[in-house]
């Protein structure tokens, strides 16, 4: 489903260049290490109605002031995106100079904003190269943007990766026109707010300085979740007949919209659907067996090919199509799934719904940028179960990994619709239970190694499987079992049964050199062959963007040690649990006959980890890692 296009419609606090060029030296002072700053970003709204229905569009300027020499090496590349839905009316963008001059860009290169999981959409990316750079410099960019689907406007987020000095939102609308606005973000304090009245217009504005820059994390959730935004929308006007008209006034209106990209589709059944689907439940005697065998299907037979063009961005295509030519996006797979379950007499309903990426709920932002994604939803008996067709390895029951905790918004029929939370299955689900017997030999150790896989963790290595051919296996494998150190050497792998998306069992045997350490008579061994959480201290209290995680999860890890004929233990490390109220972590030592056992229990409960609990989660870190150093001896009996 078409994701909300987020235009970067930026600036304008505008300066004076003389006090821009007498206080270069403050703002690098102020700012030690940034190549850059932006003085200015403003994005002004007009909105009218014009034959009775709103329309928008907005001015963007943005300023940016080169701090550094070496600015120009990676900063002076720039560029704005646009669409059918948000065309560019017109641009300019040019260089003034530490000494006043004004340099035009000349060279403007647009392309399609092709993504990795996109097969075709229509975002164009325009880009070019400020000229003339260099400390002092001011890099200037001023759009016009047209926006056809006023229902679509994107938020306007007040910091960027560098540091912003000031940074305005305007937004304009007769006083016959309702809009709301959502403040959202970790500093949404700062926003000062004030509304003004003008020629029989109202103006909102929202202003902030000196936002610091967004210090960017592999592991922190899309900027959405802590960023300072703000969310603005139109909930009703009045048109030239005095008539008031609900626009995004709610719920109702949000279905009104999303019903009508459905209500014309799927009229009828094909008789090639209705041939697949019969033979598929022809020998089932309930529905939940009919449901598993038409998602299997669909999840095997349709390929996933995201098209967005326009409203194709918006309107599934019929199932009947989507059925004969074997292919489709999101709302495709919606389409087909929920025809051929209401076909076999299975409820079904499509669902919209927002990827984790997006982080929020239709009860609080009742418009289209609350998702970016559709499904099919059934109801067997009272229970609801909520089936992606995109995830081919997704097992029935389960909710697809990106969907997880997230609100889902079913189409029960023109008039009515649900809101429902997807839940987020117990760290019981997916589990990892990995097993390493070892053996001491004269040069190192050699082991078996097995790995049990459950729930997202099987899906995942099932779906990482389908893309690796057989040439890169070993390899693939070898990333895979690899512990102790960089001289771990696969020597045997067996290739894993994959007719279970929800279990995967992976074995192997290894050798490692140097690993276990003999002294005269006395072997000397660490059995923690993984240093899990090493080098991942939160930087606290520098870091304000929450960790995301991927699911709730628990795994074990057990190291079994064979004592040597004629060897006896000398010295086993003290078991240690420490947890506290985010996670923490058990490991225990062992003897059993002639076997060292060492397990390592590691669990979570978060999906997200928020900044006020990074101390707590540094303090377990802190009680592990001495761990890490301990060995097991072994001495001549």
């Amino acid at each position: 489903m078409r994701t909300n296009i987020s235009i970067s419609a930026l600036l304008l606090f505008i300066l004076p260049l003389t006090s821009i060029s007498q206080n270069t030296e403050a703002i690098r002072a102020k700012y030690p290490g940034e190549e850059a700053v932006i003085l200015s970003m403003s994005e002004t709204y007009k909105i009218t109605i014009e034959n009775g229905v709103p329309v928008v569009e907005s001015k963007d300027n943005q300023q940016l002031l080169y701090l550094s020499a070496n600015t120009s090496a990676y900063m002076s590349r720039y560029g704005f995106s646009h669409s059918g839905f948000n065309p560019v009316l017109n641009y300019e963008a040019y260089t003034k100079t530490a000494d006043n001059k004004k340099v035009k860009v000349t060279e403007f290169k647009t392309n399609d904003n092709n993504s990795s999981s996109i097969f075709y959409d229509d975002i164009k990316e325009t880009m070019f190269d400020f000229p003339a750079l260099g400390p002092g410099a001011v890099g200037n960019l001023d759009l016009t943007i047209a926006h056809k689907e006023p229902k679509l406007l994107s938020p306007f987020y007040f910091s960027r990766r560098i540091p912003v000095i000031n940074a305005e939102l305007k937004l304009i609308f007769p006083k016959e026109m309702s809009v709301k606005f959502i403040i959202k973000g970790l500093e949404k304090d700062r926003i000062q707010f004030t509304q003004d009245t003008k020629r029989g217009d109202i103006i909102y504005s929202f202003k902030a300085t000196d936002m610091p820059a967004e210090k960017p994390y592999a592991d922190a959730p899309d900027n959405a979740y802590y960023a300072t935004h703000i969310i603005f929308f139109i909930e009703k006007y009045k048109n030239e007949k005095n008539e008031e008209i609900s626009y995004l006034g709610g719920l109702d209106d949000l279905h009104k919209m999303n019903y009508g990209h459905v209500m014309n589709i799927n009229k009828e059944v094909s008789p090639e659907t209705k041939r697949i689907v019969d033979s598929l439940i022809a020998n089932t005697t309930s529905p939940e067996q009919k449901a598993r065998k038409i998602y299997q299907w669909v999840q095997k037979s349709i390929k996933y090919v995201a098209f967005e063009n326009g409203m194709e961005g918006f309107i599934p295509r019929d199932a009947n199509l989507v059925c004969s030519r074997r292919f489709g996006d999101c709302k495709d797979m919606s389409s087909i799934l929920t025809l051929m379950l209401n076909y076999a007499g299975v409820t079904a309903y499509y669902t919209w719904i927002g990827t984790r990426h997006i982080p929020y709920d239709y009860n609080e932002v009742p418009t289209p940028i609350v998702d970016n994604h559709m499904i099919c939803t059934i109801k067997l008996g009272d229970e609801y179960i909520f089936l992606d067709g995109t995830d081919p390895t997704c097992v029935f029951g389960i909710p697809s990994e990106h969907i997880q905790g997230k609100q889902a918004f079913l189409g029960i029929d023109e008039k009515n619709y649900k809101i429902l939370r997807v839940p987020v299955p117990s760290k019981e689900i997916s589990q990892v239970a990995d097993t390493t017997y070892l053996e001491l030999t004269e040069s190192g150790i050699k082991g078996v190694i097995s790995v049990g896989m459950s729930g997202y963790y099987s899906m995942d290595m099932h779906s990482s499987l389908n893309y690796v051919n057989e040439k890169d296996r070993e390899e693939y494998f070898k990333k895979i079992f690899n512990r102790g150190s960089n001289k771990f050497k696969l020597t045997k792998f067996e290739y894993p049964d994959l007719s279970n998306a929800n279990k995967i069992l992976l074995k192997g045997n290894f050798d490692l050199q140097g690993y276990a350490k003999k002294v005269a008579d006395e072997w000397y061994i660490n059995l923690n062959l993984f240093k899990f959480y090493e080098h991942q201290e939160i930087d606290y209290p520098k870091r304000k963007s929450p960790i995301e995680f991927d699911h709730l999860s628990s795994r074990k890890y057990v190291t079994v040690l064979k004592v040597p004929d004629g060897y006896q233990v000398s010295y086993l490390p003290k078991s240690k649990t420490y947890k506290n109220d985010v996670w923490g972590f058990e490991m225990t030592y062992e003897q059993k006959s002639n076997q060292v056992i060492l397990t390592q229990v590691f669990q979570n409960d978060h999906m997200f980890l928020q900044p006020d609990k990074f101390q707590e989660w540094n303090k377990v870190l802190e009680q592990l890692f001495p761990l890490y150093k301990e060995t097991v001896s072994l001495s001549k009996k």
